[in-house]
Parts: structure tokens; sequence; C-alpha cells
């Protein structure tokens, strides 16, 4: 089967969706179909055309993933034709996906991480114009005609059901994990109490409250560090980042920021590190808590979202979700005082059995 996936960001951008889909994409590849990406060009120093693991990427040269949603469709429409079904994910890529697909008259199916509606009121660093307009957009999406969504989480598909999308519509998928990614990682837990932040730079991650939390942790406990493994796009959030831990006094001293990590670089810092840092206001499912449960590693936790069906092994829930919460909970990580549960596992091999049998029915 010919398959086109029409994406805001492909590998090798960073993020928990962008891993998902380089990862299902190749699985299907794996299993005899062609896989087609359709992605922005966010970075000029990429190719527009390149193979990446037999899976062909074409990138427009579009490096604002919201003109993606309208400089797209003409290409989107262009490539469906040669296409059987059409995959795509919130938020941006979803209306040249709809276009594209009802168009060419192709099935489509929507991937979708998280379900914010009210949160968008909530969140930081956002004005007024951007909280309607996103929730605008949202409520847009939830509304176009697609033939199956995927819930990356139970949460998420209740949040689905909850704003309109019926139930027989929607699949849960859990973001699978390959376990021989982890294999050969050990946690060398440091003298020096060392906590770690990862994931892409987004509205929704905690890093206002981390930073705050930080700043006044590090000025109880001078011998600490924080490690913050940041992407470089986009570089105004991250420059506005920097000028916040500056203005919390978080020095050098306290404070290691890292950018354009490998994999092998990132587990590496990540295993010798006291603890990983989740401080989510939402997750949909939860990608770094997952590998960081997958490496065996202590996990502070706002249990927000999915994060609360994702977390396991040892960790700290954050039982207030604010800058007092998280010091809170980084002064019980540095006296291990943490809440042990069975770990959850959350296997690659399942994922992608799901995403072929939906597959297959759909096309039924």
């Amino acid at each position: 089967m010919k398959i086109l996936f029409i994406l805001e960001h492909y590998y090798p951008y960073v993020g928990g969706a962008e891993q998902l889909f380089k990862s299902v994409a190749e699985g299907l590849v794996a299993k005899g179909h062609e896989v087609r990406i359709l992605t922005t060009l966010y970075d000029k120093n990429l190719p527009q055309r390149e193979s990446i693991n037999q899976v062909e990427v074409h990138r427009i040269n579009c490096v604002n993933r919201f003109l993606f949603t309208v400089l797209a469709i003409p290409t989107a429409v262009k490539m469906a034709g040669q296409t059987d079904l059409i995959f795509t994910t919130s938020y941006t890529a979803a209306f040249p996906s709809w276009v594209a697909g009802v168009f060419r008259r192709k099935k489509r199916v929507i991937v979708f991480h998280e379900v914010w509606n009210q949160l968008w009121w909530e969140l930081p660093y956002l004005s007024f114009f951007q909280r309607l307009t996103y929730y605008l957009f949202e409520w847009f999406i939830l509304k176009l005609s697609f033939d199956q969504f995927i819930a990356v989480s139970d949460f998420t598909k209740k949040c689905l059901v909850e704003n309109g999308v019926k139930e027989e519509k929607v699949t849960r998928i859990y973001n699978g994990l390959e376990v021989t990614d982890f294999e050969g990682f050990v946690h060398q837990k440091p003298k020096q109490f060392t906590a770690i932040y990862l994931g892409r730079l987004g509205v929704s991650k905690g890093l206002d409250l981390l930073i705050s939390a930080a700043a006044k942790f590090a000025k109880k406990h001078p011998e600490t560090l924080f490690k913050f493994v940041l992407p470089t796009v986009p570089e105004n959030f991250l420059n506005r980042i920097k000028k916040e831990i500056e203005n919390e006094g978080l020095t050098n001293k306290n404070l290691l920021i890292l950018h354009e990590l490998t994999r092998q670089e990132l587990f590496n810092e990540i295993v010798k590190s006291t603890c990983v840092v989740v401080p989510s206001y939402s997750e949909g499912f939860g990608f770094v808590a997952a590998e960081a449960i997958a490496l065996k590693m202590p996990l502070i936790s706002s249990q927000k979202g999915a994060l609360e069906e994702v977390v396991s092994g040892q960790f700290i829930a954050i039982e207030e979700h604010s800058s007092e919460g998280l010091f809170n909970a980084l002064e019980k990580a540095k006296i291990e005082d943490w809440q042990v549960e069975k770990v959850k596992n959350f296997p690659f091999k399942e994922t992608i059995k799901q995403y072929l049998e939906l597959i297959e029915n759909i096309n039924s």
C-alpha cells in the first residue's frame, strides 16, 4: 500500500511526535508498504528531497509551520493522487491533509497527540490573540471529517470524545518505544544532585515553573546542577527562555544548556543525572517520561494529562502545579523520597501491530 504522511515536522526535528512518526513510517516500510512524507523545510541546511531508511521525505520551502497549513495544499493534492491512504497529525498539517483527501477521495487518518480546549487560556507565554487563535483552530480541526482518529493515550481519547468526536471513530494506540534503543545504558547516579529537563520548546512544557523553581533550589543548594536539553528552534522562543533564565539569576555554575544531541549523547546525559523533570501543563502521552522510565531513571512528574497514565517506576508527583510545588518535589528528590510503582512498558512492536490492523480495517 502507498501511504502519505503529511506532518508539520519530521526527522531530524526533535520531539516526541517526530520520533513516533519516524518509527511508524520505517516500521510500515519494513512491512512492505511504500511511505512518503510531506513536511516543512524547517532548516535551510536540509535537502528538499531525500530518502531516510527507505522513507521518501519531501520538504516544502516553508520555515513557518503555520504557513504550512496553506502552502502545503498544492503539493499535498498532487502527492495524494498517487496514494492509497493519508496520515496526518494535529495541528497545522491537518487542514492540507483533509483538503487533499477530499479532493482525491482518499481515506484520511489523523493522530491527535493532545486536545487542550480550555487549557489554551491557562498556558504561559501566549497573548490573548494567540490563545483565541489556537483555541478556535483546534475547534476547527476537530470538526473536519476524518475517517479515523488515533489517540495516543486513554486520556487523549477521552478528550476527543468530550469534544465531539464520535467514539467509534477513535482508536487508542500508545506511542511505542523500541526496547533495543535503551540497551546498554545504566543509571550512574552522580555525587552532585543533577536534574535534567529535555524536550521540545513548547508553551505547555512547564519551563516557566522549572526555571523559577530551579533558581530557588540552586540558591538553597549551590552544589546543584540543572541540565536543560533544548532544541535551537524556534529561535525566538529559545531566546525568550534564555532571557527568563538570566532574569531568575540561574548561572553557568548551576545550569548547563545543551543543544542538538544525538540520541546516544542524550541518553548518556540522562543516565548521568539524578532524575528527569517533566513539569508539563499537559501531555497527550509523555514521550520524555516513557523514555526516562525505559532508562530506569527516577522522575519528577506533574502527572498532568496522560502522565498519570504513563508514569511508573520511581517517581515523585508534583502535588501543586506551581514553581513552589516543583521546588518541594525537588527537595523530595534530593533526599530520594520516591514513590515506587510497577514499571509500565509501551513496546513499539505493539504500536506498529495496531497501526497495521487499523490500516487493514480502514481499507477493508
